[in-house]
């Protein structure tokens, strides 16, 4: 945990969706569910799904936005951090694939964080500029969930949308606290996958769809996420007042209201975007950023509050300065 000196600070956001928006309506007819049970239960009411559109191709869309966003071109990008759970290709990594795409050449990385995603590249990127090893930093985070789900199963395959988000770091002021915790525990939400055998292993000739259990998320996201939100106002010496915003990761619209009544915090300080996005893992907080700023959501000297959790179990919660 640093010490509160500040020395990051965001340069250009962007984000990019898959063209394909796939109503509750139509989910409908393939699945035992409504319109009105899903948007009841989640607040979800469509969302955006990846077809015939490779990952890698919206992850560059989302980072050259970014790009433009800050004014640097990529030969100016001196560390990639990419937030990933599932891709096509096992190897090379979708840092690689992206770095391909954009014309990079710095050293990067792919990190599995799940929805905590954007949170521990926001750590790892602090890190490395307190080293003195980057100056301007590339974090994308691009999943596609949809392509993790059982889609027989309403209870999973409802939630979710693909999607990416992209912001580049440079120095300055923005960063004021990272908190990051585990609680390890793999039976609450996870997916196998088929694995290929080998002369000396048998390979499960099954996949696994996505499974999760979804009343102990529940109370784990709620209680983690405001525990490590008010840890940090501690920290900072903030207090809810000095707070503009909270962007929580957009899982499910009663998991944010249930942390926006514990924290005693009015309504429009919660921006939201799950109810025609769906929850997009770790691309969820970095997209809702994106499209805040552009909205001109955000004055200078903004207190923002960053808060994500998923499958680890993992959590990250950030304080940023706009």
């Amino acid at each position: 945990m640093q010490d509160n000196t500040f020395c990051m600070r965001f340069l250009g956001t962007g984000s990019a969706l898959p063209e394909r928006v796939v109503t509750n309506d139509e989910l409908a007819t393939i699945l035992d569910t409504s319109d009105k049970w899903i948007t009841q239960r989640t607040g979800i009411r469509s969302r955006h799904v990846l077809t015939d559109e490779h990952l890698e191709d919206l992850a560059a869309l989302a980072a050259g936005r970014a790009l433009e966003d800050a004014g640097l071109d990529p030969g100016e990008i001196d560390y990639f951090i990419c937030s990933n759970v599932v891709d096509d290709y096992p190897t090379p990594s979708l840092c690689s694939l992206v770095s391909e795409r954009l014309g990079l050449t710095c050293p990067c990385i792919d990190i599995n964080c799940a929805c905590a995603g954007f949170v521990y590249a926001l750590d790892i990127a602090e890190c490395r500029y307190e080293a003195g090893k980057a100056r301007n930093i590339l974090i994308v985070c691009a999943d596609a969930p949809t392509r993790m789900c059982d889609w027989r199963d309403r209870s999973t395959s409802v939630l979710f949308g693909d999607g990416a988000g992209a912001v580049v770091l440079g120095p300055g002021d923005n960063i004021r606290a990272i908190k990051l915790t585990s609680k390890p525990d793999m039976q609450k939400l996870w997916q196998r996958s088929r694995q290929m055998p080998t002369p000396f292993y048998k390979g499960e000739d099954v996949d696994t769809g996505l499974q999760m259990a979804g009343g102990e998320v529940f109370r784990y996201a709620v209680d983690t996420c405001s525990a490590d939100v008010q840890a940090l106002l501690a920290e900072t010496g903030l207090g809810k007042e000095d707070i503009s915003y909270y962007l929580i990761h957009q899982a499910n619209q009663r998991i944010t209201d249930a942390i926006r009544r514990f924290l005693d915090e009015p309504e429009w300080k919660f921006p939201s975007n799950i109810s025609d996005h769906g929850n997009s893992s770790s691309a969820s907080c970095t997209i809702l950023l994106d499209e805040c700023r552009r909205s001109g959501l955000f004055e200078r000297g903004d207190i923002i509050v960053l808060s994500a959790f998923g499958a680890g179990l993992l959590s990250g919660t950030a304080v940023v300065q706009w």
